[in-house]
């Protein structure tokens, strides 16, 4: 049995998960390395990242550099003599960093790799209505979550399912497969499978404000995987003409209603308990959502005071 050091790289509660598991198996974590602390909040105060905040309660050395080429870190990093890297939730290494560690540098990847590489591989596989994801563990290499694969587990991803409940899913099926990975690897007996290419991949692409606006002229089941997959967090948005208002809005959980209409697309019904928006082939009926400066509601809170107007629309 090797005798593993191990340097833990992570930044999310993501990446707690599994940091606390290797901690409760006790391994030996000799440094942890998490982004630096950010303001954040009207008082601009410093913020710990959540694997910084597990660190110092477990009293293990804590690295945050700016700078990950920095000859200061790469210093201070290769005098912890780790022989096992393992990086979760955290950025792009360069080769000076993820090549140190005599057994290697490997990486937990929320996916069924080689599908849905990048940065939000959780929100897009509900996003594009798979019915299956899982995580993946692989060596690092070059380029981004293309390295050779060393285990893989799935997961079913329920018909009703957002982000949220995937993602904590996900969060405790890949701190069980770090923790196989390692016992591999401090046996000595890692075999690695190189990543199939082809034409069909899915990419996670990142997140921003264009592909996070809802299309009300999608099908209904793809603006309902939208919703759900961008929930909690960044959360689908759309323009609510109201009157003279165009407020964006965001739409944080939505059911489906197939009924054929000839209402023009976008056209918010209301009736005193339920908001629903006019789409192909039938409605999206709004259960939560958020109005700006307002809290997160359902709609049933909101329209006991707000009004919608008989031609609002979603656009």
């Amino acid at each position: 049995m090797r005798d593993l050091r191990i340097v833990f790289m992570g930044t999310p509660d993501f990446a707690v998960a599994t940091l606390q598991t290797l901690v409760e198996n006790k391994y030996n974590i000799v440094g942890v390395i998490t982004a630096p602390d950010k303001p954040a909040g009207r008082g601009r105060k410093l913020n710990e990242s959540a694997v910084k905040e597990y660190a110092k309660s477990q009293d293990l050395h804590i690295m945050q550099p700016t700078n990950l080429k920095a000859e200061s870190f790469t210093e201070e990093l290769a005098a912890l003599n780790a022989n096992l890297q393992i990086v979760v939730a955290f950025r792009m290494l360069p080769k000076v960093v993820w090549q140190m560690p005599a057994y290697g540098t490997f990486n937990l990847h929320a996916s069924l790799l080689p599908n849905y590489r990048g940065a939000a591989p959780i929100n897009w596989a509900v996003i594009n209505g798979e019915t299956k994801t899982g995580v993946s563990t692989f060596f690092i290499d070059e380029k981004i979550d293309t390295g050779a694969m060393i285990l893989q587990e799935e997961l079913a991803i329920e018909a009703n399912e957002n982000a949220g409940s995937l993602h904590d899913k996900l969060m405790c099926l890949g701190s069980n497969l770090v923790l196989k990975t390692v016992g591999r690897i401090a046996e000595g007996d890692v075999e690695t499978t190189p990543q199939p290419e082809n034409a069909e991949m899915k990419t996670a692409y990142k997140l921003n404000k264009d592909n996070c606006k809802i299309d009300f002229n999608d099908t209904l089941d793809n603006i309902y995987n939208k919703v759900r997959g961008l929930s909690p967090y960044p959360a689908a948005w759309c323009i609510l003409q109201n009157k003279e208002e165009a407020l964006d809005i965001k739409i944080y959980a939505a059911e489906k209603e197939v009924e054929a209409h000839d209402l023009e697309i976008g056209k918010v019904i209301t009736t005193k308990k339920e908001i629903k928006v006019s789409v192909q082939e039938g409605y999206l009926i709004i259960k939560e959502i958020k109005l700006p400066g307002k809290r997160k509601m359902d709609a049933n809170s909101l329209l006991n005071g707000y009004n919608f107007d008989e031609n609002a629309k979603m656009l």
